[in-house]
């Protein structure tokens, strides 16, 4: 692919660039460069997403029958690149870019013209109901079970580190709706609202010192059918879809470049030649991953999951970010053991560590490792 910009790219690009300087707040930016979470605050992340949607750009993956803007995948790119690189805060993906290509692909109109305006306004704000205590990387192993009961589930088990569920109103789920000899084949995809009775959400506090994830308990909680998203015990065929889109279309470089940015600004005085070089190293895998994300995410047609190849790039993009954090611990010294709430240096000692995790949520290394084995190289 040409990877320079004609005319019209150039356009593209300093209309986006002209609408960053114009919109963008100092306390927005602020907000992003304090994350040290999976995602900022509803405050922060809301507040960005309103200002998109005005513009028509909360989405732009979706289908522009839908709201989708209609973009090309190598404009999506230069969108994604400059607000990153502009300190934007990071759209909070779990209903924009998670559940709603599920619901557009397999959900009924109703359904559609139910959640989907609510997601791009961000009335409705989502979580992710996948892992449980018993189920995280071998999610064929869930025993949270959804019973039918005339025209309703009733739904009994626990999901864990389930990011946001403190804010979010409504939660997709995988249930056991069947027992089946393959275990994947009786699984349903449902919405759950987080108000109803006999859901209780409890937090779990980071290594870093946040509260991003939660347990949910799930006591008899009865949802309609109609909140059953496909088939019935189909629900793993839409997982792995959705799971596509986790791990492959959210254009990680521009974000992996603005962190290293970040590590390099809290650096106490120069670096010298060692660490010069070190930086040089993590910048020139950066430039590498950058490549790989063109090559793949910037070829695909609008709103098209990548397939297999997601995995490489959730599996470089997790290993980058421990990579930018480890460096930030060795750039930093003696000084990255003070944890002084109020220091930069404290921000990125706490993204390093909530980094470890990177490797594990959204599907292990070794998960991604195997798929890429089995999908990519035949074995």
């Amino acid at each position: 692919m040409d990877l320079l910009l004609d005319s019209d790219q150039r356009d593209f690009r300093n209309d986006i660039r002209a609408f960053l300087d114009e919109t963008l707040t100092d306390d927005l930016r602020e907000g992003q460069a304090q994350m040290i979470g999976v995602y900022p605050e509803p405050e922060i992340s809301l507040a960005w997403q309103r200002k998109l949607h005005e513009k028509g750009w909360a989405a732009p993956i979706w289908p522009v029958d839908f709201g989708g803007t209609g973009w090309t995948a190598l404009e999506r790119f230069i969108f994604e690149s400059e607000c990153a690189q502009a300190g934007a805060p990071l759209v909070y993906p779990i209903g924009i870019r998670l559940v709603a290509p599920v619901i557009i692909a397999f959900g009924t109109p109703e359904q559609q013209q139910q959640w989907l305006p609510r997601i791009l306004s961000g009335e409705d704000y989502w979580c992710q109901g996948f892992s449980e205590p018993g189920a995280g990387s071998d999610l064929g192993a869930l025993s949270t079970r959804a019973v039918r009961e005339g025209d309703e589930y009733v739904i009994n088990g626990s999901k864990i580190w389930t990011t946001h569920a403190h804010h979010a109103n409504l939660m997709f789920a995988l249930v056991r709706t069947a027992n089946t000899e393959r275990r994947q084949d009786g699984i349903s995809f449902v919405a759950i609202e987080l108000d109803r009775p006999g859901v209780d959400i409890r937090p779990i506090i980071s290594i870093g010192g946040d509260h991003d994830v939660n347990e949910v308990f799930l006591t008899d909680v009865r949802i309609p059918v109609g909140n059953r998203i496909g088939e019935e015990n189909r629900g793993w065929s839409y997982a792995k879809y959705l799971l596509e889109f986790e791990r492959g279309v959210g254009l990680f470089s521009g974000r992996l470049r603005s962190s290293l940015k970040r590590v390099e600004a809290t650096l106490p005085s120069a670096p010298d030649m060692a660490q010069q070089w070190r930086i040089a190293e993590v910048a020139m895998e950066l430039d590498a991953f950058e490549m790989l994300e063109l090559m793949t995410v910037g070829t695909l047609p609008t709103g098209a999951a990548p397939g297999p190849i997601s995995s490489v790039l959730k599996l470089r993009a997790s290993r980058l970010k421990q990579a930018i954090g480890e460096l930030a611990i060795e750039l930093l010294g003696t000084e990255a053991l003070r944890r002084e709430a109020s220091t930069r240096s404290n921000i990125v000692v706490s993204d390093y560590l909530n980094s470890r995790a990177a490797t594990i949520f959204g599907g292990t290394a070794e998960v991604q490792l195997g798929i890429i084995a089995r999908s990519l190289g035949g074995l």
